[in-house]
Protein backbone atom coordinates (compact mmCIF):
# COMPACT_ATOMS: atom_id res chain seq x y z
CA UNK A 1 0.00 0.00 0.00
CA UNK A 2 2.95 1.96 0.59
CA UNK A 3 4.46 1.72 -2.57
CA UNK A 4 1.52 2.44 -4.20
CA UNK A 5 0.33 5.70 -2.51
CA UNK A 6 4.44 6.51 -3.35
CA UNK A 7 4.31 5.68 -6.88
CA UNK A 8 0.93 8.11 -7.20
CA UNK A 9 2.53 10.65 -5.03
CA UNK A 10 5.35 10.57 -7.52
CA UNK A 11 3.37 10.50 -10.70
CA UNK A 12 1.31 13.45 -9.15
CA UNK A 13 4.40 15.57 -8.59
CA UNK A 14 5.80 14.96 -12.21
CA UNK A 15 2.54 15.74 -13.36
CA UNK A 16 2.68 19.33 -11.25
CA UNK A 17 6.58 20.13 -11.80
CA UNK A 18 5.48 19.36 -16.04
CA UNK A 19 2.53 21.72 -16.51
CA UNK A 20 4.80 23.99 -14.60
CA UNK A 21 7.25 23.49 -16.98
CA UNK A 22 4.75 23.85 -19.56
CA UNK A 23 3.62 27.56 -18.59
CA UNK A 24 6.63 28.81 -18.41
CA UNK A 25 8.04 27.73 -22.17
CA UNK A 26 8.33 30.52 -24.31
CA UNK A 27 6.21 30.84 -27.43
CA UNK A 28 8.58 30.23 -30.36
CA UNK A 29 8.39 30.52 -34.26
CA UNK A 30 10.29 27.93 -36.45
CA UNK A 31 10.39 28.90 -40.23
CA UNK A 32 10.02 25.35 -41.72
CA UNK A 33 9.95 26.06 -46.01
CA UNK A 34 8.63 28.89 -47.39
CA UNK A 35 5.94 30.05 -45.41
CA UNK A 36 4.92 27.44 -43.23
CA UNK A 37 5.58 28.12 -39.61
CA UNK A 38 5.38 26.06 -36.39
CA UNK A 39 4.07 28.01 -33.32
CA UNK A 40 4.74 27.35 -29.91
CA UNK A 41 1.84 29.63 -28.46
CA UNK A 42 -0.15 29.66 -25.11
CA UNK A 43 1.05 26.06 -24.45
CA UNK A 44 -0.36 25.06 -27.70
CA UNK A 45 1.47 23.54 -31.17
CA UNK A 46 -0.37 25.37 -34.16
CA UNK A 47 1.10 25.06 -37.80
CA UNK A 48 0.32 27.41 -39.91
CA UNK A 49 0.55 27.04 -44.33
CA UNK A 50 1.57 23.64 -44.67
CA UNK A 51 3.18 22.78 -48.26
CA UNK A 52 4.73 19.55 -47.21
CA UNK A 53 5.36 18.72 -51.25
CA UNK A 54 9.27 16.97 -51.91
CA UNK A 55 11.44 19.10 -54.20
CA UNK A 56 9.76 19.38 -57.89
CA UNK A 57 6.34 17.78 -56.84
CA UNK A 58 4.07 20.95 -57.84
CA UNK A 59 4.02 22.51 -61.44
CA UNK A 60 6.24 25.85 -62.09
CA UNK A 61 4.57 28.71 -61.56
CA UNK A 62 6.79 31.10 -63.63
CA UNK A 63 8.47 28.27 -66.34
CA UNK A 64 11.80 28.46 -64.65
CA UNK A 65 11.88 24.93 -62.53
CA UNK A 66 8.97 22.48 -60.88
CA UNK A 67 7.97 23.23 -57.29
CA UNK A 68 9.40 23.66 -54.35
CA UNK A 69 12.80 24.39 -55.54
CA UNK A 70 14.34 23.09 -52.37
CA UNK A 71 13.46 19.83 -49.89
CA UNK A 72 12.25 19.76 -46.56
CA UNK A 73 14.64 20.22 -43.84
CA UNK A 74 12.74 18.43 -41.58
CA UNK A 75 10.78 15.49 -41.79
CA UNK A 76 7.04 15.65 -42.49
CA UNK A 77 6.44 13.17 -39.28
CA UNK A 78 8.07 15.84 -37.16
CA UNK A 79 6.07 18.74 -38.44
CA UNK A 80 3.02 17.16 -38.38
CA UNK A 81 3.54 15.48 -34.70
CA UNK A 82 1.75 16.87 -31.96
CA UNK A 83 -0.06 20.19 -33.66
CA UNK A 84 -3.30 21.54 -31.99
CA UNK A 85 -4.59 23.18 -34.62
CA UNK A 86 -3.39 24.52 -38.52
CA UNK A 87 -3.92 28.01 -39.50
CA UNK A 88 -4.79 27.94 -43.41
CA UNK A 89 -4.59 31.50 -45.06
CA UNK A 90 -5.78 30.08 -48.20
CA UNK A 91 -5.98 27.38 -50.32
CA UNK A 92 -3.57 28.04 -53.18
CA UNK A 93 -0.78 24.91 -53.20
CA UNK A 94 1.86 26.98 -51.93
CA UNK A 95 -0.40 27.05 -48.37
CA UNK A 96 -1.76 23.82 -48.38
CA UNK A 97 -0.95 21.18 -50.40
CA UNK A 98 -1.88 17.27 -51.81
CA UNK A 99 1.13 16.06 -49.16
CA UNK A 100 -0.67 18.47 -46.24
CA UNK A 101 -4.18 16.87 -46.89
CA UNK A 102 -2.98 13.15 -47.26
CA UNK A 103 -0.97 13.67 -44.13
CA UNK A 104 -2.85 15.49 -41.63
CA UNK A 105 -5.74 13.40 -39.42
CA UNK A 106 -8.92 14.22 -41.17
CA UNK A 107 -10.29 15.33 -37.89
CA UNK A 108 -7.45 18.15 -36.80
CA UNK A 109 -8.62 21.39 -36.17
CA UNK A 110 -8.48 23.72 -38.75
CA UNK A 111 -9.13 27.52 -38.80
CA UNK A 112 -10.20 28.89 -42.53
CA UNK A 113 -10.84 31.88 -44.08
CA UNK A 114 -14.83 31.75 -45.89
CA UNK A 115 -13.88 31.58 -49.22
CA UNK A 116 -12.49 27.68 -48.70
CA UNK A 117 -14.83 26.14 -46.93
CA UNK A 118 -15.98 23.90 -49.80
CA UNK A 119 -12.26 22.96 -50.55
CA UNK A 120 -11.75 21.82 -47.13
CA UNK A 121 -15.26 20.11 -46.98
CA UNK A 122 -14.06 18.48 -50.19
CA UNK A 123 -10.49 17.29 -49.00
CA UNK A 124 -12.74 15.50 -46.14
CA UNK A 125 -11.68 17.59 -42.98
CA UNK A 126 -14.23 17.34 -40.34
CA UNK A 127 -13.24 19.93 -38.09
CA UNK A 128 -12.13 23.15 -39.98
CA UNK A 129 -14.01 26.22 -38.73
CA UNK A 130 -14.81 28.76 -40.44
CA UNK A 131 -13.56 32.06 -38.84
CA UNK A 132 -15.39 35.11 -40.11
CA UNK A 133 -13.16 37.50 -37.76
CA UNK A 134 -12.35 36.71 -33.96
CA UNK A 135 -12.45 33.16 -31.93
CA UNK A 136 -11.03 32.59 -28.59
CA UNK A 137 -9.69 29.25 -28.79
CA UNK A 138 -7.87 27.87 -25.92
CA UNK A 139 -6.94 30.88 -24.15
CA UNK A 140 -5.44 32.21 -27.49
CA UNK A 141 -7.69 35.15 -29.55
CA UNK A 142 -7.12 34.24 -33.07
CA UNK A 143 -8.43 37.28 -35.01
CA UNK A 144 -8.83 36.85 -39.16
CA UNK A 145 -7.80 39.74 -41.54
CA UNK A 146 -8.10 40.28 -45.19
CA UNK A 147 -5.51 40.38 -46.92
CA UNK A 148 -4.96 41.57 -50.83
CA UNK A 149 -3.58 38.98 -53.22
CA UNK A 150 -1.51 41.60 -55.59
CA UNK A 151 -3.40 44.60 -57.69
CA UNK A 152 -6.14 45.18 -60.71
CA UNK A 153 -6.66 42.12 -62.61
CA UNK A 154 -4.09 39.92 -60.81
CA UNK A 155 -5.62 40.55 -57.94
CA UNK A 156 -9.60 39.08 -59.16
CA UNK A 157 -7.41 36.19 -60.53
CA UNK A 158 -5.45 35.35 -57.13
CA UNK A 159 -8.57 35.10 -55.20
CA UNK A 160 -9.12 35.79 -51.58
CA UNK A 161 -6.39 35.45 -48.72
CA UNK A 162 -6.08 36.37 -45.48
CA UNK A 163 -4.04 36.83 -42.17
CA UNK A 164 -4.47 35.90 -38.15
CA UNK A 165 -3.31 37.94 -34.80
CA UNK A 166 -2.62 35.61 -32.02
CA UNK A 167 -3.16 36.97 -28.66
CA UNK A 168 -2.68 35.76 -25.12
CA UNK A 169 -2.68 36.51 -21.77
CA UNK A 170 1.30 37.06 -21.19
CA UNK A 171 2.27 36.14 -24.47
CA UNK A 172 3.61 38.72 -27.56
CA UNK A 173 0.83 39.41 -29.96
CA UNK A 174 1.45 37.95 -33.66
CA UNK A 175 0.55 39.22 -36.84
CA UNK A 176 0.68 36.65 -39.70
CA UNK A 177 0.52 38.61 -42.63
CA UNK A 178 -0.13 36.08 -45.33
CA UNK A 179 0.05 36.28 -49.12
CA UNK A 180 -0.29 40.48 -49.62
CA UNK A 181 1.27 43.39 -50.99
CA UNK A 182 1.78 45.98 -48.39
CA UNK A 183 -1.67 48.35 -48.02
CA UNK A 184 -3.45 50.58 -45.99
CA UNK A 185 -5.49 47.92 -44.46
CA UNK A 186 -2.29 46.18 -43.03
CA UNK A 187 -1.22 50.06 -41.75
CA UNK A 188 -4.16 50.34 -40.04
CA UNK A 189 -4.06 46.83 -38.70
CA UNK A 190 -0.73 47.55 -37.33
CA UNK A 191 -2.20 50.03 -35.22
CA UNK A 192 -5.37 49.02 -33.71
CA UNK A 193 -3.75 45.48 -32.60
CA UNK A 194 0.37 46.45 -31.95
CA UNK A 195 2.28 43.38 -32.36
CA UNK A 196 5.27 42.28 -30.68
CA UNK A 197 5.45 40.62 -34.34
CA UNK A 198 5.13 40.67 -37.60
CA UNK A 199 5.35 37.76 -40.02
CA UNK A 200 6.11 38.92 -43.62
CA UNK A 201 5.52 37.39 -46.72
CA UNK A 202 8.45 38.64 -48.77
CA UNK A 203 9.49 36.80 -51.69
CA UNK A 204 7.88 39.08 -54.00
CA UNK A 205 6.00 36.69 -55.76
CA UNK A 206 5.13 37.41 -59.63
CA UNK A 207 2.99 35.62 -62.33
CA UNK A 208 3.59 35.01 -65.85
CA UNK A 209 2.28 37.55 -68.28
CA UNK A 210 2.13 40.35 -65.04
CA UNK A 211 5.47 40.65 -64.43
CA UNK A 212 5.34 44.11 -62.55
CA UNK A 213 2.62 43.50 -60.41
CA UNK A 214 3.48 41.93 -57.34
CA UNK A 215 0.95 39.21 -55.53
CA UNK A 216 3.33 39.20 -52.16
CA UNK A 217 5.78 42.17 -50.33
CA UNK A 218 8.95 42.51 -52.58
CA UNK A 219 12.02 44.40 -51.04
CA UNK A 220 10.25 48.13 -51.40
CA UNK A 221 7.03 47.25 -49.74
CA UNK A 222 8.95 44.96 -47.05
CA UNK A 223 10.46 48.15 -46.01
CA UNK A 224 7.34 50.31 -46.16
CA UNK A 225 5.81 47.73 -43.58
CA UNK A 226 8.65 47.81 -41.12
CA UNK A 227 8.50 51.75 -41.38
CA UNK A 228 5.02 51.34 -40.04
CA UNK A 229 6.05 48.52 -38.06
CA UNK A 230 5.94 50.84 -34.35
CA UNK A 231 8.11 48.67 -31.78
CA UNK A 232 6.95 45.34 -33.63
CA UNK A 233 9.81 42.65 -34.42
CA UNK A 234 9.28 41.84 -38.32
CA UNK A 235 9.85 38.33 -39.47
CA UNK A 236 10.21 37.72 -43.23
CA UNK A 237 9.63 34.09 -45.00
CA UNK A 238 8.02 33.14 -48.04
CA UNK A 239 11.50 33.56 -49.95
CA UNK A 240 13.97 31.21 -51.79
CA UNK A 241 11.25 27.74 -52.37
CA UNK A 242 9.41 28.98 -54.98
CA UNK A 243 9.79 30.16 -58.64
CA UNK A 244 8.36 32.68 -58.85
CA UNK A 245 9.55 34.40 -56.03
CA UNK A 246 12.07 37.20 -57.08
CA UNK A 247 12.83 38.63 -53.53
CA UNK A 248 15.62 36.55 -52.17
CA UNK A 249 16.96 36.62 -48.50
CA UNK A 250 19.98 38.28 -49.72
CA UNK A 251 18.41 40.82 -51.92
CA UNK A 252 15.74 41.93 -48.80
CA UNK A 253 19.24 42.06 -46.09
CA UNK A 254 20.81 44.26 -49.00
CA UNK A 255 17.89 46.38 -49.07
CA UNK A 256 17.67 46.56 -45.19
CA UNK A 257 21.61 47.71 -44.90
CA UNK A 258 21.24 50.13 -47.33
CA UNK A 259 18.49 51.68 -45.50
CA UNK A 260 20.37 50.97 -41.87
CA UNK A 261 17.76 48.78 -41.06
CA UNK A 262 19.59 46.00 -38.34
CA UNK A 263 18.44 42.74 -36.92
CA UNK A 264 17.36 43.65 -34.26
CA UNK A 265 14.33 44.85 -35.90
CA UNK A 266 13.98 42.53 -39.24
CA UNK A 267 14.94 38.95 -38.74
CA UNK A 268 15.25 36.73 -41.80
CA UNK A 269 15.55 33.01 -40.97
CA UNK A 270 16.72 30.00 -42.43
CA UNK A 271 14.58 27.07 -42.93
CA UNK A 272 14.38 24.96 -39.59
CA UNK A 273 15.23 27.86 -37.83
CA UNK A 274 13.43 28.69 -34.39
CA UNK A 275 12.96 32.30 -33.24
CA UNK A 276 12.48 32.86 -29.47
CA UNK A 277 9.36 35.41 -28.76
CA UNK A 278 9.43 38.19 -25.76
CA UNK A 279 7.38 40.69 -24.79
Amino acid sequence: MKKIFLAVTFTLLAAIVFGQSNVGTKPTIQLVRNATLLIEYGGQRILVDPMLSPKGAIDSWAGIQRNPTIELKMPVEKIVKDVNLVLVSHSHEDHFDKVASKTLNKSIELMIQPADKDFFEKEGFSNATVLNDTKLWNGINIHRLEGQHGSGEVLKMMGKTSGFILEAKNQPTVYIVGDAIWTDDIKQNIKKYKPDYIVVNSGGALIKGFENVPIIMNEEQTMALIRESGHAKVIAVHMDALDHCRTTRSSLIQKASELKIGKDKLIVPQDTEVITLSL
